[in-house]
């Protein structure tokens, strides 16, 4: 097979790169000192979290010039969101360190009020310049395509200001603001959005940069105006796995977090089977999931953590599901069999090598919030929050936050965040506060749900997984009044979880409440609805989503 070489200089997920670039057909070699950039012909640049720290981790090793000579050589030259960036003059991310300089702008950080940040998601790459320009695809970019994009500083677009000095220009929009989500020029590529985890629309743009076809001739049924631009509506599925009685791994679902049987020949209190974990990622990514979520709801305490089971289920996850994949379970400071003291950046280190790209983090963030708001809302800088978003950036941070309901007569009968809800409770109370737990939901704990989020915000959390005790396993819809509350308190983006029974309770949450994505589970794993009718439904509803493509 021809090869490629890749300069993984920076933390993150890798292999999912490196199974795209296996996909189309083409080995991978690493860059690992300076002198290998001179062996190479092919060349990307992936990368994610800070800009002056990747910068400068490339300048220190010595690479910079290398890389710089490599583009001025002429031989192909591909970056990946901060790859993209390291293109520019600098970024408003780090004032201090400078870019490569080729493009003479500077990276900006998203201030539209209205819309979260970071910009997570799915969005377009659409074509700029004269309609000729749009009649033509550069390295197999398409304007009906959807690409997934996780970032919080962007090059904004200024008509003309690059396609007069020969560049070609995909934008993409978020909220008001446009900016660029590729760029091309000779030999050089570079996408904002990421590839290797944007499906089959990603695995095209590898192929075409990779077999060398930068401009191709847009099929009729392809041409600019034929696709809508903005971000899709994410649908993302949710995967419980744990071990059953016999040992085997297993995708659960319970009413509220019970996942044993109670009734049927599995009476007697069987773990409830559904399905392998594998097998049911792949189904539901063909489906046109957004994303794929696992959480590991088991400990796995008698194996080393090297031999996790869940890095065994990313690694071959990752090898034919290319949309993000997030793993919750397990990632804080722990011990390991032996007795050796693991932190929690080493534990979420081992599951990015296998295929991750984030990670959630459960009840250790109630207890960090604790800690917050017991030292003055100081950060220490040592939990798991702090150092894995630090290394990986926010975007790999996702909290998730299990809330239930505690109603009181007045809002002075409590000192915690109150609202008045149209679902009074059998005693016709109708306010209440969100009360966060622990440990699956068996445990409660003095926090409210607005106390947590604003404290795993400034922590550094991308992103919050919303579930709700009250609602999971209910098929009765999302909780509206407490995803509206949490939206209310914070800027980051905010899954919607528990509660969806039927495609509608999407079209709802998404209509009634200003949530990022959306999260289903037990109606997916029972086959009582697919992802694909969810998005047609949507669809129909006037909401826009991805659609799977299935030719590459």
């Amino acid at each position: 097979m021809p090869t490629v070489h890749l300069l993984d200089y920076v933390a993150g997920n890798i292999r999912s790169l490196v199974n795209a670039i296996n996909r189309v057909g083409y080995e991978v070699e690493w860059i690992r000192s300076p002198e290998d950039v001179k062996n190479a012909e092919k060349l990307i640049l992936p990368g994610v979290g800070h800009f002056g720290h990747c910068l400068s981790q490339l300048d220190q090793g010595g690479f910079l010039e290398p890389i710089r000579q490599h583009i001025e050589a002429g031989k192909p030259f591909m970056g990946i969101c901060v790859g993209l960036q390291a293109l520019f003059r600098g970024s408003e991310e780090d004032t201090e360190v400078p870019g490569l300089g080729l493009i003479p702008m500077r990276i900006q950080k998203f201030n539209d009020s209205s819309k979260s940040v970071p910009h997570i998601g799915w969005n377009s790459a659409m074509n700029t310049g004269d309609d000729s320009a749009k009649q033509q695809s550069f390295y197999g970019l398409r304007p009906i395509s959807k690409y997934y994009y996780v970032h919080s500083y962007a090059a904004p677009y200024k008509p003309g200001a690059l396609e007069n000095d020969g560049w070609s220009v995909a934008t993409a929009t978020y909220g008001e603001e446009e900016f660029i989500g590729a760029i091309s020029r000779g030999n050089i590529f570079g996408t904002q959005f990421h590839p290797e985890k944007s499906g089959i629309a990603g695995l095209r743009a590898i192929r075409a940069f990779l077999n060398g076809d930068r401009l191709q001739s847009l099929a009729p049924e392809s041409v600019a105006g034929k696709g809508e631009d903005g971000l899709t509506r994410r649908v993302i599925a949710c995967l419980d796995v744990r071990t059953n009685d016999t040992g085997d791994l297993v995708v659960t679902k319970g009413d509220q977090y019970d996942v044993r049987e109670k009734s049927g020949v599995d009476a007697g209190g069987q773990v409830r089977n559904l399905g392998k974990p594998v097998d049911m990622a792949k189904k539901y990514y063909e489906q046109g999931a957004d994303e794929v979520t696992f959480l590991n709801i088991t400990s796995f305490r008698n194996c080393p953590l090297a031999d996790t089971p869940m890095l065994e289920i990313l690694r071959r996850a990752s090898e034919t599901v290319f949309v993000p994949l997030t793993i919750g379970g397990g990632i804080r400071d722990t011990v390991d069999t032996d007795g050796t003291e693991v932190p929690a950046l080493d534990v979420a280190t081992m599951y990015f090598k296998s295929g991750a790209d984030k990670v959630s983090i459960g009840s250790d963030a109630v207890f960090v919030a604790e800690e917050y708001y017991n030292a003055g809302e100081k950060l220490s800088g040592q939990t798991a929050i702090e150092t894995i978003s630090k290394a990986y950036g926010k975007q790999a941070v996702v909290v998730s936050v299990d809330p239930k309901r505690v109603y009181v007569d007045r809002p002075e009968d409590t000192n915690h965040h109150t609202i008045q809800t149209s679902y009074p409770n059998a005693a016709g109370q109708r306010f209440c506060w969100y009360q966060c737990t622990v440990k699956g939901g068996r445990e409660t704990r003095d926090v409210d749900v607005r106390q947590l989020v604003r404290a795993v915000e400034a922590m550094g959390a991308g992103e919050i997984l919303l579930n709700c005790i009250d609602k999971d396993g209910s098929n009765s819809g999302f909780d509206l009044e407490l995803i509206n509350d949490v939206k209310a308190a914070i800027k980051i983006p905010v899954i919607a979880s528990s509660g969806a029974g039927v495609p509608d309770h999407f079209a709802e949450v998404f209509s009634k409440t200003t949530t990022d994505a959306a999260l289903g589970a037990g109606m997916f794993h029972r086959g009582e609805y697919t992802v694909s009718q969810v998005k047609e439904h949507l669809q129909k509803e006037r909401f826009l989503v991805r659609q799977f493509e299935a030719e590459l």
